[in-house]
């Protein structure tokens, strides 16, 4: 309902009107929250990039943990010809593959997660540099064909992993977003237009906010080509209320 409407139902003048819907937007849609006991969740990153002598590095953040390795007892064990002929051989043979089997899989997940992470960090340098507005597109497929592995590998070592940056704590499914066409001839991810619309609507002038097909003119200046209906659905994830609801007086 606009704000006309609602000074003509109650008898206030939009200046009134306003002041009570800012009076509203203060308050908690679920007060029950501040009573509950739920635990806050702590995050151990995965992996952690740093920035050494202008150069960006990457660490797996596991140096304290320690390598799985075969107990010697039981490799002397296993050596033992005397007492283990036939079955109980074969038995103890296929438990030292499992273990020997376990560890190179582990460590083979690790050398991929860094091959995945130094893959990102040479493709979204910009967004290191500069920020989000400057991350670039970048699909599962496209990191898989480049380290030769299948898209699914990647998909597993990138799901619910984080990775500690100089830009803050970050999901590695935050680099991996689809692009829009540009001028220029280069994508632009559409985690970075999301983060340009929220910079414009920051930036507007409150009494004349921007309408979606201005915010597409502009991006349009930027040699951005994007949908009005683009805009309007990235501003609704973003939770920015449509030009004559942000209005102020």
């Amino acid at each position: 309902m606009m704000r006309s409407d609602l000074g003509k139902r109650f008898g206030l003048d939009a200046a009134e009107v306003q002041n009570v819907a800012d009076d509203l937007a203060k308050l908690d849609p679920k007060p029950g929250l501040q009573h509950s006991s739920g635990n806050e969740a702590y995050i151990i990153p995965d992996l952690v990039v740093e920035k050494i002598d202008g150069e960006y590095k990457v660490f797996l953040n596991d140096s304290g943990l320690p390598r799985l390795r075969i107990s010697k007892t039981y490799q002397d064990i296993a050596r033992d010809k005397k007492k283990f002929q036939g079955e109980n051989k074969d038995f103890i043979n296929q438990r030292m593959n499992s273990a020997h089997w376990m560890i190179q899989a582990i460590e083979q997940r690790r050398q991929t997660m860094l091959k995945v992470m130094n893959f990102i960090v040479d493709r979204q340098r910009e967004f290191f540099e500069k920020g989000v507005e400057y991350l670039k597109p970048l699909t599962l497929r496209e990191v898989a064909d480049v380290i030769s592995m299948h898209e699914s590998t990647v998909s597993r070592v990138t799901n619910e992993k984080y990775v500690q940056t100089p830009r803050g704590l970050l999901p590695l499914k935050f680099f991996f977003s689809s692009g829009l066409s540009t001028t220029t001839g280069e994508d632009a991810s559409a985690r970075a237009i999301r983060a340009q619309i929220q910079k414009m609507v920051a930036d507007e002038d409150p009494k004349n906010p921007l309408t979606d097909q201005q915010i597409v003119e502009m991006f349009a200046q930027k040699g951005v080509k994007i949908a009005r209906r683009t805009v309007a659905k990235y501003r609704d994830q973003l939770s920015i209320l449509p030009a004559r609801m942000r209005k102020r007086l």
